[in-house]
C-alpha cells in the first residue's frame, strides 16, 4: 500500500518590499512521504520569494517532467520553472529549454561540491538562476513547521524574515549564478 502525502496549510501574509508585492496567499502544501519537512519548507520559501497570482505548486515529486513551482502564461507556456534541490544537468537543460526563466533552490549545506562540478556548465543556460539557502537558515525555517501555519514574511534587501506567533526565521540567500 503506497503512503499518502500530508497536507500542510500555510496562511502567509507577504510584504516584499524589494519588488513592491504586498499580498495574502493561503497555500495548501502536499509533504510526499519521501520528502523532508525542510524541503517543504524551501518549497514554501521559493513561493514566497516569487509570489504571483498565477504561480502555483505542481505534482512535484510524482511528476518528473514537472518542476516543484510553475508560473504559467494564458497560452499554457511556462514563464517561471523553480526546482528545489540539486538536479542534474539534464533535467537543468531541459528546464532551461522549457521555460522563460529558471530558478533553482539549493540547501542542505553538502551541495558545494555539486555546485562546483556543474557550474561551468550552468553558466551556458542565459535564463537560469542558482540561489542556495544557508544550512542555518533552513534549520530555523524547519522550527515553523506546523499543519496549519500562519506566517508573516517580510523581504527586503536581499534578506528574509519569516514568523510565526513564537518563532522567526532569518535568511541570507547567497546567489551563485544570476542571469
Amino acid at each position: 500500500m503506497a503512503l499518502k502525502s500530508t497536507i500542510f496549510k500555510a496562511d502567509c501574509q507577504i510584504a516584499d518590499i524589494d519588488r513592491s508585492y504586498y499580498q495574502p496567499h493561503n497555500l495548501t502544501i502536499a509533504l510526499h512521504p519521501s520528502e523532508t519537512e525542510e524541503r517543504m519548507m524551501i518549497r514554501l520559501l521559493a513561493f514566497i520569494l516569487n509570489a504571483h497570482e498565477h504561480l502555483q505548486f505542481t505534482k512535484g515529486l510524482s511528476a518528473d517532467d514537472e518542476p516543484d513551482i510553475w508560473q504559467k502564461s494564458l497560452t499554457d507556456d511556462i514563464s517561471l520553472w523553480i526546482d528545489v534541490g540539486m538536479p542534474d544537468e539534464k533535467r537543468i537543460r531541459k528546464a532551461s529549454s522549457r521555460a522563460d526563466k529558471v530558478i533553482l533552490y539549493t540547501y542542505g549545506g553538502r551541495n558545494t561540491v555539486w555546485w562546483k562540478q556543474l557550474e561551468p556548465k550552468l553558466k551556458r543556460f542565459s535564463n537560469l538562476t542558482v540561489i542556495n539557502l544557508p544550512k542555518s537558515s533552513t534549520d530555523q525555517l524547519a522550527m515553523l513547521v506546523k499543519r496549519a501555519m500562519q506566517l508573516q514574511i517580510s523581504l527586503q534587501d536581499g534578506q528574509i524574515w519569516v514568523s510565526d506567533d513564537h518563532h522567526t526565521a532569518h535568511i541570507v540567500p547567497e546567489v551563485w549564478l544570476n542571469y
